[in-house]
């Protein structure tokens, strides 16, 4: 069966627009979960039994019949300890992966459907990634930083300028965009990957341990920024740390691949 052909969804429609007045109560989600299974192959010893000396394969179940939800203008945290299926869960809700079974909606496309490049097209529209590790190229600016996604995008070289300024000054550093990484804290540098993350307007914002390579103060700030942009998206962020799980709507904990509280 082909492959049907991916749709860009407007920022008017539907699915951001009345998430928390209940003028459109019955919208799609942002992102949805139904029963959705991550498996994966791997490869395992050789056995002296196989067929020249042939390798057995195993699989592993990283996500294990996952249900959930989660609605424009909310904050949403996702812990569970490391193996628990956590950053598998963040790849299949932003569109890096796609289930083996069950399915995952993002703007009500299912993401099973859709090829690698039209899951790409998608989260360039619609999706920002915060990473603990920011990920800043070090020779640009910050200014230049928050701008690329706008470069794949083909935004003319004057608006990108305008909107990652615009940007870096809704999160504080507009003073400081002419500075590279280097000349910046991590505090800093953090708040940088957040604009560069909402560059786009996106739909759906995910912050992965978005507080691990800052101290105790930097990432109360950071998380209240985070929190404040939750208002016209859904923002979810993975994280170990109560005290920023805390300040989220409600936590999705996950263990051994499975939702064990919500």
């Amino acid at each position: 069966m082909s492959e049907p052909t991916a749709h860009r969804v407007t920022r008017g429609s539907a699915l951001r627009n009345g998430s928390r007045n209940g003028t459109d109560a019955e919208h799609a989600p942002v992102v949805r979960c139904v029963d959705v299974s991550r498996v994966y192959n791997r490869g395992g010893s050789s056995s002296r039994f196989g067929l020249f000396g042939s390798r057995r394969r195993h699989t592993v179940t990283a996500l294990d019949d996952v249900s959930l939800r989660i609605e424009s203008g909310e904050f949403v945290g996702l812990a569970g300890p490391s193996g628990s299926g956590k950053s598998t869960l963040l790849h299949l809700l932003c569109g890096l992966d796609a289930p083996t079974f069950g399915r995952v909606e993002l703007l009500g496309q299912n993401t099973r459907n859709l090829s690698d490049g039209e899951r790409a097209a998608l989260r360039l529209d619609h999706v920002g990634i915060v990473f603990q590790r920011f990920y800043l190229l070090p020779t640009l600016s910050a200014r230049a930083n928050v701008a690329l996604p706008l470069v794949e995008r083909g935004v003319p070289r004057s608006e990108r300028r305008r909107r990652a300024t615009s940007r870096l000054e809704a999160v504080g550093l507009g003073d400081r965009a002419s500075h590279r990484p280097s000349e910046l804290s991590g505090g800093e540098q953090q708040r940088v990957a957040v604009a560069r993350a909402l560059i786009g307007d996106p739909d759906l914002l995910i912050a992965d341990e978005p507080t691990g390579e800052l101290d105790t103060a930097t990432g109360h700030r950071v998380v209240d920024l985070l929190a404040g942009l939750a208002t016209d998206r859904a923002v979810v962020v993975a994280s170990h740390d109560e005290a920023v799980l805390e300040r989220t709507d409600r936590v999705i904990r996950l263990h051994d691949g499975r939702i064990v509280d919500e």
